[in-house]
């Protein structure tokens, strides 16, 4: 299937490992010129050269700290130089720490409110006018199974990764006349550096195992396994490609099954 996106631009934030090095590999392989960041020169140079010997696809890697505006700013504005156009965005950030209410003191809040609120924002305004320029484009906010079913001991990101889904379901509304569809995705257990943090996390909080934590959390996944990051990068591709060209305001979850809810 030609998804229509050969020729095309994407910007991705937080791709040097995890799920947006998956996201820009997976757009990469469909013809998408993409911009990485992170805020490791050296990893997201690792990534950029990766993912240029896989697909052969134009890249351009940027260090770029996503709590600082004016390093966002500079990342959209190399993007755009370099390519000509912009007409993805793949918000996404590395996670909060974990903790409970009880250990989180207001410099903890204001970091993860930095890192995953702020940063989807000024993404967001840097890459708007890009998008109505080229006549439309496509937002792809990366969230977490959390914002439907809240994990224990992520207070932060429970919290704070909601109110990027309600600032995406606002602005389905405003940029719907300019042709541009905003989605969501929730991964559940994608299997990443940051999910073998969190196993590492609960394991010491409870005095299990690693494996025993693995193997417990798997056992409330339908499908009865972790992801893989290309899995959730083939959902996230879709949704950026013209055959998704009816689909916005959604928020989908890419779980295996885990959440049980209607909605």
């Amino acid at each position: 299937m030609d998804l229509g996106l050969r020729g095309k631009v994407a910007v991705v934030a937080a791709a040097s490992k995890g799920l947006g090095k998956a996201v820009a590999l997976g757009l990469a392989a469909e013809g998408v010129s993409v911009a990485i960041c992170s805020r490791d020169r050296a990893a997201i140079e690792r990534a950029a050269e990766e993912i240029q010997a896989k697909t052969g696809a134009a890249t351009l890697a940027v260090p770029a700290d996503l709590t600082d505006s004016r390093a966002i700013q500079d990342f959209v504005r190399q993007a755009a130089e370099r390519f000509g156009r912009i007409d993805i965005l793949f918000a996404n950030s590395g996670g909060p720490p974990p903790g409970a209410f009880d250990s989180l003191d207001d410099a903890a809040w204001e970091r993860a409110f930095a890192l995953t609120h702020l940063s989807a924002v000024r993404l967001t305004r840097e890459v708007l006018p890009h998008l109505r320029r080229q006549g439309g484009g496509a937002i792809v906010y990366s969230t977490s199974i959390s914002v439907k079913q809240p994990i224990e001991n992520l207070m932060l990101s429970n919290s704070i990764r909601s109110a990027v889904v309600l600032m995406a379901k606002t602005l389905v509304q405003e940029v719907a006349a300019d042709n541009i569809r905003v989605n969501v995705v929730c991964p559940g257990r994608i299997y990443t550096e940051r999910i073998e943090q969190l196993d590492a996390s609960r394991a010491q909080r409870t005095g299990l195992s690693v494996a025993e934590v693995a193997r417990q959390a798997e056992t409330t996944i339908p499908l009865g396994r972790s992801g893989r990051p290309e899995e959730f990068a083939d959902v996230v591709v879709y949704l950026c490609s013209d055959r998704a060209s009816y689909l916005t305001g959604n928020v989908i979850q890419i779980d295996g099954g885990q959440y049980r809810g209607v909605f």
